[in-house]
């Protein structure tokens, strides 16, 4: 039996760590903390919190995901493959931070890549 990437990664207190670490760099980030310019914080916890329940679904959890698809939560914001290679970055740094294998890292970044033509519009 094959152990789900979900559990190789901790389970869903070493998601939710990951997608909080990911979302607070990114929000502070120069290039990437546009996108979280005048919005409220309950709006910022509630799309973590969408998050979080996305990669939980997406690596094998038992989470039901209810956010929209990646091409329709991305669209008319401008993602460009600069800010693409950014978040990459602050990915990988922050995976490496949280200790997460190289087997592992290499399944999230396959699985990124297959959601990059989604996201990446402008």
């Amino acid at each position: 039996m094959t152990t789900s990437l979900y559990s190789r990664l901790g389970g869903y207190d070493a998601i939710a760590m990951f997608a909080t670490k990911l979302i607070g760099q990114a929000q502070q980030d120069d290039i990437l903390g546009r996108f979280w310019e005048n919005r409220g914080a309950d709006r910022n916890a509630r799309d973590l919190q969408i998050l979080i329940d996305y990669l939980v679904n997406q690596t094998g959890g038992q989470m039901y995901y209810t956010g929209r698809d990646m091409a329709l939560a991305h669209q008319g914001m401008g993602i460009t493959e600069t800010d693409w290679a950014r978040f990459i970055e602050i990915v990988v740094s922050v995976a490496g931070a949280l200790g997460v294998g190289e087997t592992e890292g290499g399944e999230v970044m396959a699985f990124l890549d297959g959601l990059k033509a989604d996201i990446v519009t402008a």
